[in-house]
């Protein structure tokens, strides 16, 4: 709180770590721009004890596409330095314990201003957007840009796949309980409100689906034998699988049965932290499990 007509503040709450004693990782709010002027934020989580000199880290980052139709309002920060950490069962936080920087929540607003619908020119914003995140985990000495990993669920398991099939800005990608070829959900998706027959070059140019000979990074997929959401059914993953593996590329299938489109059983989340672990270890780090 700061008293009025006085330059001095003073602390005024103080509440307990929700994690006991454990360590909690350093937290830090960015704030950047991409090539294009639009403002971006993200949160940074750094390991317990890491200091600078230690230097640039592999990382893992998560991230989620949201159209807006002004510049403005997509760069609203978002985001607070003072908050703990929220794990919840897909968080992508827990892997500051296995030595990685985690940039959570990086924005990617896909703009479309005027006429134009943000969709028309999603590719290209996604690209931006990623890139820039990591330019600036780059530019603070933390991230090391030849070992990023990108992760998603559900609409961000869409961007994941699309950003390995679009950039080579990845060493690895997974995307859990996606949706890959937007022809299967033909009457919109998302905010997308025109249907397949009013915009199919954009229904084709946003499936990865469409590039899965092209998405040459490593790729796990994991989905919910159950999944009962309309967008989402399994045969998305299943299909995409299908492609990537026929093409050469290298891909991993992961059902969790009885799953729907959130993981709820114990054993289905230390087996989805598992199976993304390994898959990091291995095309991250280099030091497979």
């Amino acid at each position: 709180m700061k008293n009025l007509g006085k330059a001095e503040s003073r602390q005024v709450t103080s509440f307990p770590s929700p994690y006991g004693n454990a360590p909690i990782p350093k937290k830090q709010v960015l704030k950047y721009k991409r090539a294009d002027g639009v403002e971006l934020s993200a949160n940074l989580y750094l390991p317990s004890g890491y200091k600078k000199e230690d230097g640039p880290l592999p990382t893992l980052m998560e991230a989620y596409p949201t159209e807006y139709k002004t510049r403005t309002a997509a760069g609203q920060m978002r985001g607070s330095p003072n908050e703990f950490p929220f794990l919840s069962w897909g968080s992508p936080v827990p892997f500051v314990t296995q030595g990685y920087a985690v940039l959570e929540n990086a924005t990617i607003p896909i703009v479309g201003e005027g006429q134009a619908e943000p969709n028309d020119t999603y590719v290209e914003q996604l690209v931006a957007s990623a890139q820039a995140a990591i330019d600036e985990g780059a530019r603070l000495g933390v991230v090391d840009r030849n070992r990023v990993a990108v992760m998603g669920h559900s609409y961000w398991a869409f961007m994941t796949a699309n950003l390995l099939a679009h950039s080579n800005l990845f060493k690895a990608g997974i995307a859990r309980s996606g949706a890959y070829n937007r022809t299967l959900t033909p009457f919109g998706f998302q905010n997308e409100e025109r249907t397949y027959w009013q915009a199919p070059e954009i229904y084709y140019k946003m499936s990865p689906f469409s590039y899965a000979d092209k998405i040459k990074t490593p790729i796990l997929l994991i989905h919910g034998e159950a999944d009962n959401n309309t967008g989402t059914f399994p045969m998305q993953s299943e299909r995409l699988f299908s492609a990537i593996k026929g093409q050469g590329g290298t891909v991993r299938f992961v059902l969790l049965p009885l799953e729907s489109h959130g993981y709820a059983a114990r054993e289905s989340v230390l087996h989805m932290y598992w199976e993304m672990n390994n898959w990091m270890s291995k095309y991250v780090k280099g030091t497979p499990q």
